[in-house]
């Protein structure tokens, strides 16, 4: 699986567990709507570690326990 691949499902996983939306995750993240949207959409091939950082500060989360999911344990190079 590519790790962009991976990182969307994360999110998406997590939106659906806390019931919010991309836009509310955007908005507590100080991140454009367009940002979150091209990462969980997948047209963001290489989102940047510290737009994820963001994301899990306002998901309440650690970057460890995003990060702590079998999705993660077998990721393809993308070069």
């Amino acid at each position: 699986m590519k790790l962009s691949t991976a990182v969307a499902r994360k999110i998406n996983d997590i939106l659906i567990e806390k019931k919010m939306s991309v836009n509310k995750l955007a908005s507590i993240s100080c991140l454009t709507q367009s940002t979150v949207d091209s990462i969980v959409n997948e047209s963001s091939k290489n989102p940047k570690l510290l737009t994820i950082v963001r994301i899990c500060d306002g998901l309440n989360i650690s970057l460890k326990e995003f990060f702590d999911d079998p999705l993660f344990a077998k990721i393809d190079r993308e070069d």
